[in-house]
Parts: structure tokens; C-alpha cells; sequence
């Protein structure tokens, strides 16, 4: 069986943090034969902030080592990866590539089909390309923050989910295989240039369709169909405090959740009377509250109302429907996601644990062409590790 649909591209991926190795796990899980690159102190820095290296999720699927990529052996060997590589992956702060003798300039000299991919914040160009900045700043730029803003409240941050892990991990994932693909055909490898600030203002495309047909008011947030504003697309309290969200946006959607609730349509407002919201939000409210969560599950099971329980990760993990499709994982004792998308020829596979540098490090660089006594003198000169 072949292993993923990426499965025969090599990339070499410099170790970062969050979205950068998010989109090498997606690759490697579809593949893709991906070795990790860390710093010498990487593994370090993780323990003393607490973080097991060892149950590090975005790092499942690849290999790694670990080198000192400020000494001169260790940049000539990693261009000697490079050579052999279809791809790189790096999430430095514009310019530090360069510093370190591995920019893209050099790399692609070395490999011309080489896709070297960069992920930021900001992008490469722009006055802010050097500014520092976090998942809530990149999208609070992007118009994408307003947008998560109950009627009369401050925004909320969705996480790190819009910037860091779908702006951008995705974005660079999707924008590699695009280039991937590309150099197949034309011989030549290019620059990926994935910006969190522009992958997040994509993510939120539905929203500047809305607002071009006048179905969305920037100016209000909260009071919009499809961002709580409304009580057919919102999340409501039950009697043990627990959740159960509603998305009955289209008419045969919501009879059927008027149905589950007990209210007789001719007696409400029209569906789409805005002027009603307000009122009918706070009856559901009501009615959502006169009922435990497994209550409304049992009610709403089966049904076309578009009505399901807000889960835990961990219930969301035993969910018959997420068991009978194996979605997540335990591996290593340790609750994951599986590799997604699907594919009915060429599965995906999730591998675990994650590599670690120093551990394996000759077989490794032996599949990449090094041979005994090169990874020996790479060891005594202090480059790898």
C-alpha cells in the first residue's frame, strides 16, 4: 500500500513553533517523508516551559535531528539535505534565513526546484514584516477578530484556530503542494510565501460575501445571522449547564427545530423578522434551559434541525460518530486527531511518536545520503547533536 498521497516528497523542515510544524505534520501524515531540523537548545527550551517533547502532537509523522545551525558544518550539511529535498519549511522572522546562510537565494542555487516555504505572521514585505506579533494580533489586523463579537460584548479569541493553525499552518501546507505541484512540470521551485495576517482575511471570504450583498453589517457584530446575532445560530445553556448549538438557518431546518422545541410556527414571527430575534433568542433560551443536554440530544437525534451537543475534546473523541470513523486517535496514550482529509486509495497515516532529535539520527541522515563517516564529522565539529 502506498503511504499517503504524498508519499515520495522529501522535505527538510527547520523547527518552529505552531503553525510552521502544523503544516509538516499535515504533509508527513499524507506522506510526505519530512525530517526535522531542530536547535540545539530547542528540546531544551520546550522542558523548562513544561512541555513534553515526547507528546508533542504537531511534531507526530517525521523524523528529526538536531544541529547547530550557527556553525558553518552544519549549514553545508543542511544544504546538502536541500540538495536531495523537493521542499523546505521555515517559520523565521523575515531575513534570519539569510543570516544563517540559508535563505532561499542560496538554496534554490543549490536545488532550482526547491519550494521553499516561509510562514509568518505578516509576510515577507510590508512595514510591519518584522514586527512581532501572536495568533490574536495577526487576525485582529486581518478584520477577522471583529468578527467573533457577541451584540454588546468585546471580541473572543477562537484560540489559536483562524491565525495560526488555519491562516497559516494550512495556508502553507496548501500553498506547498500548489508549488509541489508546479515544479513537477515546470523544473523550477519558487517561493511560498504564507502571511497568517492574509490567511486568516481568506478564512473569513464568506463574510466579505455577505457584507458585498448587504447580509452583513461589520458595523454590528453579534446581530447577524450567522454570528449569534440571530436564535436560530446560537449556542444555548441546558439545565446542567452544559451546551447544545443551533444552526437551523434554512426553512426546513428550522420547522424541524421548532418541532424538537414545542412551538407551533403559526403562533411565532416570521423566521427572518429581524426585529424578532431578540424576543425569540431569549424564549429558546428559556426552553433550552428546561432541559438537560442528554434530554435535548435524545430529542433532537435523528432529526433535520441542525441541533447537536457542544463537546469536549475528549467527548467529542468517543462520539459513536467520530468511533465508528476512527477521527481520533490515542496514540502513545496521547488524544489526537487523525490524518485528514480521507483518501480511498492512498490513506493517510498517523505515525507515533514523534521523533526526536539525537535519537536515531544515523539512520536518518543515512536515507538522505550521508554516509558513517560524514555524520561522525559532522558530531566531532559540534554541528549535530
Amino acid at each position: 500500500m502506498i503511504r499517503g498521497p504524498l508519499s515520495g516528497l522529501r522535505i527538510v523542515e527547520i523547527a518552529g513553533i505552531g503553525p510552521g510544524p502544523f503544516a509538516a505534520m499535515l504533509l508527513a501524515d499524507l506522506g510526505a517523508d519530512i525530517l526535522r531540523i531542530e536547535r540545539k537548545d530547542g528540546i531544551a527550551a520546550m522542558k523548562m516551559i513544561g512541555m513534553d517533547p515526547a507528546k508533542d502532537v504537531s511534531n507526530r509523522s517525521r523524523s528529526a535531528i538536531a544541529m547547530d545551525m550557527k556553525n558553518p558544518e552544519a549549514v553545508a550539511a543542511i544544504l546538502e539535505l536541500v540538495s536531495a529535498a523537493d521542499g523546505l519549511i521555515e517559520g523565521f522572522r523575515p531575513g534570519v534565513m539569510e543570516r544563517l546562510g540559508l535563505g532561499p537565494e542560496v538554496c534554490l542555487a543549490r536545488n532550482p526546484r526547491l519550494v521553499f516555504g516561509r510562514m509568518t505572521g505578516w509576510g515577507q514585505s510590508g512595514p510591519m514584516a518584522n514586527a512581532v506579533g501572536h495568533d490574536i494580533n495577526y487576525i485582529a489586523l486581518s478584520g477577522m477578530l471583529h468578527t467573533f463579537a457577541r451584540a454588546g460584548e468585546k471580541p473572543m479569541p477562537p484560540g489559536n484556530l483562524v491565525g495560526d493553525m488555519g491562516g497559516g499552518g494550512l495556508m502553507l501546507a496548501f500553498g506547498m503542494v500548489c508549488a509541489l505541484f508546479e515544479a513537477r512540470g515546470s523544473g523550477q521551485g519558487q517561493v511560498v510565501d504564507a502571511a497568517m495576517f492574509e490567511g486568516a482575511a481568506t478564512l473569513g471570504l464568506s463574510n466579505f460575501a455577505l457584507m458585498a450583498v448587504g447580509a452583513y453589517d461589520p458595523s454590528r457584530p453579534g446581530t447577524n445571522m450567522g454570528d449569534t446575532g440571530s436564535h436560530f445560530y446560537d449556542v444555548y445553556e441546558t439545565s446542567d449547564h452544559r451546551y447544545m448549538s443551533v444552526g437551523a438557518i434554512e426553512p426546513q431546518f428550522y420547522a424541524a427545530l421548532l418541532k424538537g422545541l414545542g412551538l407551533d410556527p403559526s403562533t411565532l414571527p416570521k423566521q427572518m423578522d429581524r426585529k424578532s430575534w431578540p424576543m425569540m433568542k431569549q424564549r429558546f433560551t428559556e426552553l433550552f434551559r428546561s432541559k438537560s443536554r442528554a434530554e435535548w440530544e435524545q430529542v433532537f437525534n435523528g432529526t433535520d434541525a441542525c441541533v447537536v451537543p457542544v463537546l469536549t475534546p475528549m467527548e467529542a473523541a468517543e462520539h459513536p460518530h467520530a468511533k465508528a470513523r476512527g477521527s481520533f486517535s490515542t496514540a502513545g496514550g496521547v488524544l489526537q486527531p487523525g490524518p485528514s482529509p480521507r483518501f480511498s486509495r492512498t490513506p493517510g497515516q498517523l505515525t507515533w511518536p514523534p521523533g526526536l532529535p539525537g535519537e536515531g539520527a544515523d539512520p536518518v541522515l543515512e536515507t538522505w545520503g550521508f554516509d558513517a563517516s560524514r555524520i561522525a564529522a559532522l558530531r566531532a565539529s559540534g554541528a549535530l547533536y
